[in-house]
């Protein structure tokens, strides 16, 4: 295993660290003995396949179901010093119902302490309001810090980059949680940030939300070649050094194999990389045009900012990945979470573009005509069945 310098934690963090939302029984809390015996073998086999790997990194949340109470069956059997625990609470109105919260999070993985403990999904202004006004829940996670429950405090987020930027900028965190991968770069100069503060980033979800790289689609696959799109995209993040782990969310022991093959091709990122990006950016150029390829993204407004609340960012991206790359079943899986994200996944469909005028959100975009095509087009590919966020399954 590598590791790298977790920012001003000083931690020494795996490149993977092993995320705790596959492995779960439930996305409710339920008593122990309803949990299979076969279930929690897979689980402690899991954990016990990444500790042998050097993938010493353990995150969950409170928000993952049993996630901890099982992992509480578990952890405890190693030497502490030789872990680091992460566990997330959603930052609330009520300071004192977090610190309550993190209590139970506590209880059920039966530590003393948690390494990392992160605000989950500082996602919009509401969120970061809770957690950061006086009283807030930051307030209480440093109150934590100093009875030595809580070691680092940082924050997950789904939210816009400009967010993220603004809960950085507080220099109050040590950490930060965020999405970023090869078909999904924006939130850049989130990391740059957070560079300049010396905090750690953890990448959440390149493999699933980056992609459903777990089963791509054959062009994918051709376009990656010679490596895996999973191995490409874990190259492609961890070729920056800003960027200091990336999560794996196993569901078994042996889901850590492929992203282990990214190990020994690290040093050679410079010469492997380069003909992979140049031959997908070609294969999008050829499929959508250069002009739209480079420019779809100028001047296109916030859902918040759009009649309908219709997300245009994330519907034109799923829209481009599902041509170019035939990424359609990815596509279909983040679409239709639209309009049932809230926070975690904001804005709505393209399904009532009929009954909205787009053309004042759009006067200063280079592809004002053809957007609303676009994204009709976008609808009529993706559209199927409302998918909830796991959480809610």
């Amino acid at each position: 295993m590598l590791y790298r310098r977790f920012g001003r934690t000083e931690l020494q963090m795996p490149v993977f660290s092993c995320g705790g939302m596959r492995y779960q029984f439930k996305w409710q809390d339920v008593s122990q003995k309803d949990i299979p015996a076969e279930q929690q073998k897979n689980l402690e086999a899991t954990i016990r396949r990444a500790v042998d790997l050097g993938i010493n990194h353990i995150e969950t949340a409170r928000g993952y179901g049993t996630s901890e109470m099982q992992l509480g069956r578990i952890l405890p059997k190693f030497p502490r010093d030789k872990l680091i625990v992460q566990t997330k609470v959603n930052p609330v109105a009520d300071a004192k119902q977090f610190r309550r919260t993190f209590k139970q999070s506590l209880a059920y993985l039966k530590l003393d302490y948690v390494d990392l403990l992160g605000l989950h999904g500082i996602n919009d202004a509401e969120s970061l309001e809770y957690s950061i006004r006086p009283g807030g829940c930051l307030d209480v996670a440093q109150q934590l810090q100093a009875e030595g429950k809580v070691r680092f405090i940082g924050f997950s987020t789904h939210g816009a980059t400009d967010l993220i930027i603004q809960a950085i900028n507080t220099n109050k965190f040590d950490y930060v949680n965020l999405h970023w991968y090869y078909i999904n770069q924006w939130n850049w100069a989130a990391i740059e940030a957070a560079k300049r503060h010396d905090m750690g980033v953890f990448i959440i979800s390149p493999s699933n939300k980056g992609g459903l790289l777990y089963e791509p689609p054959q062009k994918l696959v051709n376009l990656c070649a010679p490596l895996s799109p999973m191995v490409f995209n874990d190259l492609f993040c961890l070729s920056h050094q800003e960027v200091h782990t990336l999560s794996v969310g196993a569901a078994k022991p042996e889901d850590f194999d492929e992203h282990l093959k990214t190990l020994a091709l690290l040093d050679q990122a410079g010469e492997i990389l380069p003909p992979i990006l140049a031959r997908l950016e070609s294969e999008a150029i050829a499929i959508l045009g250069e002009d739209w390829v480079k420019n779809w993204q100028i001047n296109l407004p916030s859902w918040e900012e759009t009649p309908g609340q219709v997300n245009m960012w994330v519907i034109l991206l799923l829209l481009n990945l599902a041509i170019a790359y035939d990424m359609v079943d990815y596509g279909k899986m983040r679409y239709n979470l639209l309009g049932n994200g809230n926070s975690w996944f904001p804005g709505n469909k393209a399904d009532k573009l009929d009954q909205l005028d787009l053309g004042q959100c759009l006067a200063h975009s280079p592809h004002a005509d053809k957007i609303p095509k676009m994204l009709a087009k976008a609808h009529q590919m993706l559209a199927g069945a409302e998918v909830k966020r796991l959480s809610q399954s």
